[in-house]
């Protein structure tokens, strides 16, 4: 192996039921066959990240660092994100249906956030925007939260089966009772209505915490768009789409296309990233996990693996 490769290229994937169940490419299921899977991880994305990235001390303060990254003010307060969602009525409750993809202008979501201010100015805790649908909540460093559940894994679930119980969460559940009224009456949501568009008729309230004395990783760059883990990059000094030596983080959480995932990995036909990488890691949210290394072709007992699996 040659000694000037750069490390590992670590690549962030959905859960594999996200692209159906095709047949793997010639190419990438021997690739795959002849691979080390490794242990499976916990499931879901905060699982995956907290995989790379480790906040000091533990917790996942992903408000506090979002906040941060966004406005440069996060320290000396908690946060909390109250994420605008559309949430669909049903007969047994109401199910979140989307979250960060209402696309929400910045017209729209100041009259929103304008219509919601009483409601938490009043409770101590103001409420402001630092994107058009990254809403945070500001409290006292102190304050006490019962737990919220990251939205990824409230898609698709009855909204009240990810609202806190207990003395605290009816504090939540009433303020959230009374966020819903506002925005169920408001013009901007009926006029979206009208154009067909998704309403932004509720909140998902998560992330809490304070920012965190710092943030451990092993690795030296990342690619990316999504927010949390630039947010992640950004606390822990980590370039981004930077080049050069060094463990590297590749994130296609997003894609769903698994011809597009081995066109950005080269895996098809040719592996030619491992041109300046000694491995490869595929991490996939519900846990699945592989490690691709250039040795591994001359393993020519192993069976391809057709399917990537559920």
């Amino acid at each position: 192996m040659s000694t000037d490769r750069g490390g590992m290229l670590v690549t962030l994937l959905p859960e594999r039921r996200r692209f159906g169940r095709l047949r793997l490419d010639a190419d990438i299921a021997r690739l795959l066959g002849r691979g080390d899977r490794l242990p499976d991880g916990e499931v879901g994305e905060q699982a995956q990240l907290a995989r790379h990235f480790q906040p000091v001390p533990n917790g996942w303060p992903m408000a506090a660092l979002q906040r941060q990254a966004d406005c440069g003010d996060a320290s000396g307060f908690r946060w909390l994100r109250a994420d605008p969602v559309h949430v669909r009525p049903d007969i047994n409750g109401a199910r979140l249906m989307a979250w960060g993809n209402l696309d929400l202008d910045p017209a729209e979501a100041e009259a929103l956030l304008q219509a919601l201010h009483p409601v938490f100015g009043d409770a101590g805790m103001p409420l402001t925007a630092g994107a058009p649908e990254r809403w945070y909540l500001q409290l006292a460093i102190d304050a006490p939260l019962p737990d919220f559940s990251p939205p990824e894994q409230g898609l698709g679930d009855d909204l009240f089966r990810h609202l806190p119980e207990g003395g605290q969460g009816r504090r939540w559940r009433a303020l959230l009772n009374e966020a819903q009224i506002l925005l169920h009456n408001h013009p901007i949501n009926a006029a979206r209505a009208a154009r067909g568009r998704l309403p932004a008729n509720s909140l998902w309230f998560w992330g809490a915490g304070v920012v965190p004395e710092e943030v451990r990783s092993r690795l030296s760059s990342v690619s990316s768009s999504e927010n949390d883990v630039l947010a992640l990059a950004t606390a822990a000094g980590i370039a981004v789409d930077g080049a050069g030596q060094g463990d590297r983080l590749l994130d296609l959480r997003r894609e769903r296309d698994w011809r597009s995932v081995e066109g950005e990995l080269s895996l098809a036909g040719r592996s030619e990233k491992f041109a300046t990488h000694d491995s490869i890691v595929l991490d996939f949210a519900d846990g699945a996990r592989w490690r691709l290394r250039p040795a591994q072709r001359w393993r020519f007992w192993r069976r391809p693996m057709l399917e990537l699996g559920a």
